[in-house]
């Protein structure tokens, strides 16, 4: 155990890493693994309960949607959907939040007001609308709803970000490197950056599962992917007209949301008390 590093000997981190991997290998295998074609209707047998129930039947283990569709393949797919928006539109945002975190604790000044002043404003919207707006001026499409997610959730990078930089801005190692001649960029990439490094994974880990529930509330409308392609929030769609008469067609895609987005928040927390050496110290003391 002492050989393993910190963050894997946190049982939080242990438990939503496992979850996470367990999600990232059935969207890497969902060609391989789904029983049938997300999208073969079989209108013979439509709205069949999971085998584990009453008339279940072993060919479709999760049951059949309305159009007689395999649940477990589309949840399979629906994966792949998710931990790419997650993924993707997380480091996204984690790039272009903390470059602008770390412009505008380093520097201050007309920069920092100058951004913080875009964060006040871009916050006004309620992050959900925005995604919706810019849904409508982007057009459906997972890469549009990448970057709409991007371009909404930089903000809670940069803001977060930007108090860490100005604590670590002040230390003396920082004020060493400036009078030892190095230049703004080399000071922040060598004695910034790892510093506030830790913070950045966690908020990262966090914002996946924002990512997630963002993309499904989008697919949800509509907005999101094609109707071709299998997504969780528009499996909860599809489903709500049979609610009463086939609830498992409802409960196990928002189960699948449910589950991803614990897994993200779990591992973001177990990283938090890992990584933040405040924590830490106060634990062991």
């Amino acid at each position: 155990m002492a050989a393993l590093p910190l963050w894997l000997r946190n049982t939080r981190s242990v438990i939503g890493l496992t979850i996470l991997v367990l999600v990232c290998a059935a969207a890497l295998l969902a060609p391989v693994i789904a029983p049938h074609d997300p999208n073969e209707q079989d209108l013979l047998n439509t709205l069949l309960p999971p085998v584990w129930a009453d008339g279940g039947d072993p060919a479709f283990v999760f049951g059949t949607d309305s159009l007689g569709r395999d649940i477990l393949s589309r949840l399979l797919h629906g994966a792949r959907v998710a931990m790419t928006v997650a993924i993707s539109a997380s480091f996204g945002a984690m790039l272009l939040g903390g470059f602008l975190a770390h412009v505008a604790g380093y520097f201050g000044g007309w920069a920092d007001w100058l951004i913080g002043r875009i964060i006040d404003v871009w916050l006004s919207f309620p992050p959900v609308v925005l995604s919706l707006i810019l849904m409508v001026g982007l057009g459906s499409g997972l890469w549009n709803v990448i970057l709409a997610i991007i371009l909404v959730d930089w903000t809670r990078f940069c803001r977060v970000l930007r108090a860490e930089v100005l604590v670590v801005r002040r230390r003396d190692y920082v004020a060493a490197a400036r009078l030892l001649g190095f230049s703004h960029l080399r000071t922040i990439v060598r004695e910034i950056l790892p510093a506030t490094l830790p913070l950045l994974i966690t908020l990262m880990a966090l914002e996946m599962g924002i990512a997630v529930v963002v993309e499904a509330i989008l697919s949800f409308a509509g907005m999101s992917v094609g109707n071709e392609v299998p997504a969780w929030g528009q499996m909860i769609a599809d489903a709500r007209q049979d609610i009463y008469t086939s609830p498992s067609t409802l409960i196990l895609p928002a189960f699948a949301v449910f589950i991803t987005v614990f897994g993200f928040n779990i591992l973001g927390d177990g990283l938090r008390r890992s990584l933040d050496t405040r924590l830490t110290q106060t634990e062991r003391a």
